[in-house]
């Protein structure tokens, strides 16, 4: 199986190594980009300036409060571009707020999870989606 290309947007250095941690043990074949806000999460999935030769990820894990444009801001860009809309996106917040999880669920994020992380349910999460086209 190929690896599949996966875009982590998170601008906590603890979650960054706790959600690869966490990606080792789901056993899904991955490589891993990641970048520390919101903007340059649109800037690479928009292919600009820098980022005009990366690969388009096949999953993006976004984290709800970004600097610059939050999570949110982030997953409506994915969701209203032709060219990205089909990318599955799994949202990560320390917030539990009912009002989060319903918005990101409607913008079509395909889950949202509360940080810190269960390592188990993250993992079933992602194995999950292991029909990702690529």
């Amino acid at each position: 199986m190929k690896p599949i290309h996966i875009l982590l947007v998170e601008d906590n250095e603890g979650d960054v190594l706790l959600t690869t941690e966490a990606l080792y043990e789901s056993n899904l074949p991955f490589t891993l980009f990641v970048v520390k806000d919101g903007r340059e999460a649109t800037l690479l999935l928009g292919k600009k300036d820098k980022y005009a030769d990366e690969a388009m990820p096949d999953l993006v894990i976004l984290d709800l409060n970004l600097p610059k444009l939050n999570g949110i801001e982030v997953l409506k860009n994915i969701k209203t571009n032709e060219e990205t809309r089909h990318i599955p996106v799994i949202m990560l917040s320390t917030s539990a707020f009912e009002k989060d999880i319903k918005l990101c669920l409607q913008l079509e994020a395909c889950c949202f999870m509360t940080k810190p992380l269960e390592t188990d349910v993250f993992c079933q999460q992602v194995e999950g989606l292991k029909g990702i086209t690529v």
